[in-house]
């Protein structure tokens, strides 16, 4: 099983950049990057609900659980 991040597609509904969401929530546009690659091993509720806020979206909509036997 796997979370799989979605920021990517939320940005470009948004019609966003990713230097914009930086500074609407105050996170650097290199730890934004790591997570929007799915490189990021945690993130904070604080983080989450900020990036929520700015995206005007649910955790769901960044967040995607898949299952293992689904994974590419």
């Amino acid at each position: 099983m796997a979370i799989e991040v979605k920021l990517d597609v939320m940005l470009a509904k948004r019609k966003m950049l990713l230097k914009e969401l930086s500074e609407a929530v105050g996170i650097s546009v290199v730890n934004l990057s790591i997570l929007k690659k799915g490189k990021g091993k945690a993130i904070r509720f604080s983080t989450l609900n900020a990036i929520c806020k700015a995206l005007e979206c649910q955790p769901s909509d960044i967040l995607v659980f898949i299952p293992e036997d689904q994974k590419d």
